[in-house]
C-alpha cells in the first residue's frame, strides 16, 4: 500500500471530485491525506484523511482563499500567489513528516507540483476544470470565445492572452521566485508545472476544442461520478403531472444566486417545465419561499444530482464542469448561463458541438423560457447528445484515473496514450 498527498485548492467542486479520485485509489489499496483542516474533507472515507495540524501558514492562505471576496477579479491572482508561497514554504517538511510515495497535484495549485519535483517525489497533475494545457491556436480556459481558425479570431485570442497573463502577474511572480528558492529550473505560470508523467483531466475530447499538442502523457477520463448528496427530494414528476421536468443550478461558488435562481424558476415555469432548483445551502427561507412563488416546483439544498438530471428534459445551469459532464452522460440539453471562472469557456466548448445553448445571466425570464422551448422542442441536440454520451462514458472516470494515477507513481515513468489528439 502506498500513500499518496492530494493538492488541492480549498474549493469546493474540486475537493469533491478528486475525492472521487482518492476513493477509487483507496479501493486499490492506497492511503490519501488531503493537504487541507479535518473540516474540508468528507469524514468518513476509507483510507481517505485531511492533514494533521496543518502549518498556520498553509491554513490562514487556504482561509483567505475559501473567501469569495478574495476570489474577485482583481485579487485572486494575489490570493493565489499568497497560497502557492505558503505551500512552497511549508509543504517541503510537512511532506516529509507525511512519509508519502507521491502527490497528486490539482492543475490549479503548482505548489504541488514544484516542491513534489524540489522533493524528488513522483506526481502527477489533474485538471478538475478545464485543463490549463496552452495551445497557440486556441483561446485559454478562461475566455468565453468561441472556436474559430481566422486571423481576426486568432488576433483576439493573443490579445486576451496578453490581458489575462497581466492580471495573474502576482502569481506568476511568486512561481517563479519559489521555483528559484526550491532550486529548479525557473518556470512562470501554472500550466508550466505540470506532471512529465501523467496528467488527467475529468473532460473528454468530444467536448473541447481540437486539440494538436497535447503531451503524450495527457489522458481526457471522461466524468468522475461524484458521491451522492442527502436530501434528495420526497416529490417525484410522476406526482406532479406530465409536464416536462428541468434541474436548475448555480452550483457551489456562486455567492448571491438568488436573483438568479428566481429568474431560472420563472423562466422554467414560462415554459411549462416543472423545475428542481438547488441553492446549495445559500438561501435564507424567505428567499426559498419566494423560487416557490415565482414558479419552482422543488427547492432542496443539495439532491442526489446525477440521478436528477437522468430523469430530467432540460438542465438550466451556470456551465459548472462536474453539471455539465454529469448532464452530456445523461444526454440532456443545457441552457447555460456562465457567471464566472472557468464557466463561459465551457459554456463556449458545448455551444461549439451543438449540445446545448448559452445565454446571458442578464436576459429576461421571457428570453431563458425561449431557449428552453427551443431545446425541448429541436430532436437534434438530443441526437447529438447521444453520440456525445457514448464517447464521454468510454473515458473510463476515476477508475481509469486511478489506474494511470497509480502506474505513473509507482514506477515514476510516463504514461502515455494510445491515441492522439
Amino acid at each position: 500500500m502506498s500513500h499518496y498527498a492530494i493538492v488541492v485548492p480549498p474549493l469546493f467542486s474540486h475537493i469533491r471530485t478528486l475525492e472521487v479520485l482518492a476513493a477509487a485509489l483507496s479501493q486499490r489499496g492506497h492511503r490519501l491525506t488531503f493537504i487541507l483542516p479535518e473540516d474540508a474533507v468528507t469524514p468518513g472515507l476509507h483510507n481517505i484523511h485531511a492533514c494533521p495540524s496543518l502549518p498556520a501558514a498553509i491554513l490562514a492562505a487556504q482561509r483567505h482563499m475559501q473567501n469569495p471576496a478574495r476570489r474577485a477579479i482583481w485579487r485572486i491572482a494575489r490570493t493565489m500567489a499568497a497560497l502557492t508561497e505558503a505551500l512552497c514554504r511549508e509543504l517541503p517538511a510537512l511532506l516529509r513528516t507525511l512519509k508519502v510515495d507521491g502527490v497528486i497535484v490539482d492543475q490549479m495549485e503548482p505548489a504541488g507540483s514544484l516542491v513534489s519535483e524540489s522533493l524528488g517525489l513522483p506526481f502527477v497533475s489533474v485538471a478538475c476544470a478545464l485543463p490549463i494545457n496552452r495551445e497557440p491556436h486556441l483561446p485559454l480556459s478562461v475566455m468565453p470565445f468561441a472556436y474559430a481558425e481566422d486571423e481576426r479570431a486568432q488576433r483576439l485570442y493573443r490579445g486576451s492572452e496578453r490581458v489575462y497573463d497581466l492580471i495573474m502577474r502576482p502569481l506568476y511572480r511568486a512561481i517563479r521566485a519559489q521555483s528559484l528558492r526550491l532550486g529548479l529550473t525557473p518556470r512562470d505560470r501554472p500550466d508550466q508545472c505540470l506532471s512529465p508523467l501523467a496528467q488527467i483531466a475529468q473532460w473528454s475530447r468530444s467536448l473541447d476544442f481540437p486539440r494538436h499538442a497535447l503531451p503524450n502523457c495527457f489522458h481526457y477520463i471522461g466524468a468522475m461520478k461524484q458521491p451522492e448528496k442527502p436530501g434528495a427530494p420526497a416529490a417525484t414528476p410522476s406526482e406532479q403531472g406530465a409536464a416536462p421536468l428541468g434541474y436548475a443550478s448555480l452550483g457551489t461558488l456562486q455567492e448571491h444566486p438568488y436573483r438568479l435562481l428566481r429568474k431560472m424558476a420563472a423562466a422554467c415555469r414560462r415554459a411549462g417545465v416543472q423545475v428542481m432548483v438547488t441553492h446549495c445551502d445559500r438561501l435564507s427561507e424567505d428567499e426559498v419561499a419566494s423560487l416557490y412563488h415565482h414558479g419552482a416546483t422543488w427547492v432542496e439544498s443539495f439532491i442526489d444530482q446525477p440521478e436528477f438530471i437522468r430523469r430530467a428534459d432540460v438542465v438550466v445551469s451556470h456551465a459548472g464542469l462536474n453539471t455539465v459532464l454529469e448532464t452530456v452522460a445523461a444526454a440532456r440539453p443545457l441552457l447555460l448561463l456562465p457567471v464566472a471562472f472557468d464557466q463561459p469557456a465551457i459554456a463556449a466548448r458545448i455551444v461549439h458541438h451543438g449540445l446545448g445553448l448559452r445565454v446571458s445571466r442578464f436576459a429576461s425570464s421571457r428570453s431563458l423560457a425561449r431557449h428552453i422551448t427551443a431545446l425541448l422542442n429541436d430532436d437534434r441536440f438530443r441526437r447529438r447528445l447521444e453520440a456525445a454520451c457514448q464517447q464521454v462514458s468510454e473515458g473510463g472516470g476515476a477508475t481509469r484515473g486511478a489506474a494511470i494515477i497509480e502506474q505513473a507513481l509507482a514506477s515514476k515513468r510516463p504514461v502515455l496514450r494510445d491515441t492522439d489528439y
